[in-house]
């Protein structure tokens, strides 16, 4: 997959094993922008230790509105080998972390895949968390069958000429739902341990976007028809940044009014465990009193 790259949808074909950059601007080594513990996802991956997050380096999506862009598009950070970052996952365990949190993960698939099984031989046996921007290769997330434990992927979009316009992805909509249907198969509705910490299953998550860019009511509508007992995540952090500043469509923050008519709508289509956030906060997850939620 690396020879000839087909990691994520775009089908590049370079030649990561030559170091090659793709259109994710990666070649062969890893890099990481950070790795540590981190109390900001949802109450059972943060727990009350922290989730052992690696921040992957450069992204195969070109968001105008992200919030880590130093991190995605611009790629700060440092290389990093399989055999360090597994010694690294090794170490996050001993700290206490909860589990291993792999956040835009997908352009490095392969190479992550060879480090889970190198620090599984090791000793490493928290659950591991694929956390990523939805756009998959089905091909890639069937070799990940049996070593991802949770499954944290977006649905951005439910309209491709959004996703086009906004992440310079044409095809966003049809391989997004594909691979959350293969993740789904893989690890199921989430479940938890005794003490309300994740160690399977599966949490999508939405980010509401101003002017229904991210068309919320198809991607709950879609969601409700195929799990609708799946657990959701519901964001309202939407802040602009990065290309989005000064857009005429994205260059505002995300009204009250508009998230609460996306919690509406999910409300609608009878979703039971969802997680809402308080406005503008990327951290504080509110319990949901008005639906039964096992987080509560």
């Amino acid at each position: 997959m690396l020879e000839s790259c087909t990691v994520c949808p775009r089908n590049c074909r370079k030649n990561r094993l030559k170091n090659e950059e793709g259109y994710c601007r990666s070649g062969l080594k890893i890099k990481v922008s950070s790795i540590g513990p981190h109390y900001g996802e949802e109450p059972p991956i943060s727990g009350t230790k922290g989730s052992g997050t690696v921040f992957f380096s450069n992204c195969n999506l070109r968001c105008r509105f992200c919030q880590n862009y130093q991190i995605s598009q611009e790629g700060l950070g440092y290389f990093i080998s399989e055999e360090e970052l597994a010694d690294k996952m090794l170490e996050l365990q001993v700290q206490g972390c909860h589990n291993i949190n792999l956040v835009s993960p997908t352009h490095f698939g392969p190479q992550i895949l060879k480090t889970i099984i190198m620090a599984k031989g090791k000793g490493l046996a928290v659950p591991i968390v694929y956390n990523s921007n939805g756009y998959e290769s089905l091909e890639m997330l069937k070799l990940f069958d049996g070593y991802i434990d949770i499954y944290l992927p977006d649905i951005k979009y439910s309209d491709n000429k959004m996703a086009l316009k906004y992440s310079e992805v044409g095809d966003y909509v049809e391989n997004n739902r594909t691979a959350i249907k293969e993740m789904f198969r893989q690890v199921g509705e989430l479940k938890l341990d005794e003490n309300g910490i994740a160690v399977k299953g599966m949490i999508v998550r939405h980010l509401v976007l101003p002017n229904n860019i991210a068309g919320s009511y198809e991607s709950l509508k879609f969601l409700a028809s195929i799990y609708p007992d799946i657990q959701i995540s519901i964001m309202s952090q939407y802040s602009p940044c990065h290309k989005a500043i000064g857009d005429p469509d994205l260059g505002r923050k995300l009204t009250k009014e508009e998230y609460e008519k996306a919690l509406k709508w999910a409300d609608d289509f009878g979703f039971l465990n969802i997680f809402i956030q308080e406005m503008g906060s990327s951290e504080n997850y509110l319990p949901d009193f008005n639906r039964r939620n096992p987080f509560e």
